[in-house]
């Protein structure tokens, strides 16, 4: 197959390039405009592969990728390009409005018409989404599933939970050969330093305060970007065409116990602290909670689990030891990142 990745040089759409080009025979076209939080860094080791190539497009330019589709006439088309950080979306909401809602209605116009001129039976546009468009949760309230209601909270959620309401319509009206996905809180090697796990790593290894919304009680379920690539992999080979999958990581977790975790992993690991601090936890620091700060996030992934034979690989622990001593490995990557 010829499978085209937009995003493919951030966070999650990075992590899918190189597990298609690592363990698959798949040809695979990234299409990514470098934004600030994209790094062609993250893909240094498939570059070279004679089975991956890279367009420096974005997905609002019609024009480009009319042409690139008709060039290149993929098979499947996964959409992994999106504004996706909170605060920044509180900040500067309109570029959310034109990445994550225009940019998902040029990329599907521009494949429906594609696909009408091409035959392209097995086609598939698979939309990665996010749990941020069913809202939050109350601690005793069940997971999300996939029959949940959108309650957006921020602009960021708004705009993801306005391209899921396209895609989910384009199926409806033209029978355009759509999956959607909704993940919870990725993490892993290779994630932009402003989320909170990379930012609470780079911030301690400098001494510095790490930053605290509120009381640090809100709940996240937090899941490896490895098990997130292979959970779409999944969606590709078996998932129903118009159906959507929750894919969620097991591992719900308020956000200060996985602050003072990380401490805890680099306190064993790195014997002398900067500042003359004793505990890396020294540093932690609670500051004003953000406005419309979700309570919580939970997801149901019994679905995708028990129709597509999928389940993660990473217990949290694990992963969160695999992911700091990655940051450590690599700290190189992260300061030629915040250049």
């Amino acid at each position: 197959m010829k499978i085209l990745v937009t995003g493919g040089a951030g966070f999650i759409g990075s992590a899918l390039v190189r597990f298609l080009i690592n363990t698959t025979e798949h040809q695979v076209i990234n299409v990514d405009k470098l934004s600030y939080a994209s790094n062609m860094k993250s893909l240094d080791s498939v570059t070279d592969n004679e089975n991956y190539s890279f367009y420096k497009y974005d997905i609002c330019n019609r024009e480009k990728i009319d042409i690139l589709l008709e060039k290149e006439k993929p098979d499947v088309i996964f959409n992994l390009a999106a504004e996706s950080h909170v605060d920044n979306s509180l900040a500067n909401s309109r570029d959310f409005i034109f990445s994550n809602i225009i940019g998902t209605y040029e990329l599907i116009e521009s494949t429906r018409n594609y696909l009408l001129k091409n035959q392209k039976n097995n086609f598939r546009f698979i939309h990665i989404s996010t749990d941020e468009v069913f809202g939050d949760l109350l601690p005793d309230d069940s997971p999300f599933t996939e029959t949940n209601p959108y309650k957006p909270s921020s602009p960021y959620s708004a705009s993801k939970a306005s391209s899921d309401h396209l895609v989910r319509s384009w199926f409806r009206s033209y029978g355009f050969p759509a999956i959607i996905t909704n993940c919870s809180n990725n993490y892993g090697p290779y994630q932009y330093p402003e989320k909170l796990i990379p930012l609470v790593i780079s911030k301690a290894l400098k001494g510095e305060l790490l930053p605290i919304y509120g009381n640090g009680l809100q709940i996240r379920d937090w899941l490896h970007v490895e098990d997130h690539v292979s959970a779409l992999y999944k969606v590709l080979l078996n998932g129903k065409v118009g159906d959507s999958y929750n894919i969620g990581g097991k591992n719900e977790k308020t956000n200060i116990s996985v602050v003072k975790e990380i401490c805890r992993i680099l306190d064993e690991t790195i014997k002398v602290k900067p500042n003359n601090i004793s505990s890396f936890s020294d540093l932690i620091s609670f500051v004003e909670d953000r406005p419309g700060h979700d309570l919580r996030y939970a997801i149901d992934a019994s679905k995708i689990s028990k129709e597509l034979d999928w389940d993660v690989k990473y217990n949290f622990d694990d992963g969160l030891k695999y992911t700091v001593d990655w940051y450590l490995d690599n700290i190189s990557w992260v300061s030629e990142t915040l250049k």
